[in-house]
């Protein structure tokens, strides 16, 4: 159960990130859309999750991914999709999408049923889709400017916006309420474990990148652009070359 003090914990510290991310923008907007301006401590911590990642984390996974068929990891990833959707279906309510919040309850309750815990998808079969809400998302729906970009040791990119988001979907997330601690404890290494084997098709594109650190920053930013947006973000509007042709104008005048 969350305590009172968990609670005025958390609300502290969403608070609080979200006034230093206000103040950050604010202060970092002059120097584009990409507010990065941790960057020198950000590529110290990206190489040391690289090191952390190539020596352990990797490995690991390739491993289990190796000795574990596809179907299932499947099943797998449907468990932890499904035991985490009430933070999809809290979040969607919070952001006004009542009717989605509906729908998104009652694919929780088929995959959890006929779906035997979540292993299976027949929701998805049903029409039921799955979406992707988190408390991040929610802050920005309200307002909340997406502040600095930040990576955090072992657990990669954030944003200001975004890390605050994390903490409070933590307090919902059943993942990390219903069991106990030595469950819990076990129960995430494997997730996270798992989630990394997700991602081991990507490491050649990322490994190709000319700048690895800021292919992953921008590759993030416009991830959490396409969430936030529903998958239509705004297009973004480029007058540089207006600029150039008023300064090639005014030279002639």
């Amino acid at each position: 159960m969350m305590t009172r003090l968990n609670l005025a914990y958390l609300a502290g510290v969403v608070i609080g990130l979200t006034l230093l991310s206000g103040c950050a923008s604010n202060q970092t907007r002059e120097q584009g859309e990409v507010l990065d301006p941790f960057e020198p401590v950000n590529r110290t911590v990206y190489r040391f999750n690289e090191l952390a990642d190539k020596y352990a984390i990797r490995p690991v996974a390739k491993g289990y991914q190796t000795i574990t068929p596809s179907v299932v990891r499947t099943g797998i990833t449907n468990f932890f999709d499904n035991i985490s959707y009430p933070v999809d279906i809290v979040n969607a309510v919070l952001q006004g999408k009542f009717r989605q919040g509906g729908r998104d309850t009652a694919r929780l309750v088929v995959n959890t049923t006929i779906g035997i815990l979540g292993f299976m998808d027949p929701a998805t079969k049903m029409g039921l889709v799955k979406h992707d809400e988190d408390f991040g998302q929610t802050l920005g729906v309200w307002g909340v400017p997406q502040g600095p970009y930040i990576v955090i040791p072992i657990f990669g990119p954030r944003t200001f916006r975004s890390g605050a988001g994390t903490l409070a979907d933590v307090y919902i997330n059943p993942q990390f309420l219903i069991f106990n601690s030595s469950v819990q404890t076990k129960l995430n290494i494997f997730w996270l474990i798992h989630v990394r084997s997700t991602l081991i098709g990507f490491d050649e594109e990322i490994q190709r990148a000319f700048d690895r650190y800021a292919f992953v920053r921008d590759s993030y930013l416009q991830h959490r652009q396409y969430l936030l947006y529903d998958g239509e973000p705004p297009e973004q509007e480029f007058d540089i070359f207006d600029e150039e042709f008023d300064d090639f104008d005014e030279e002639f005048e």
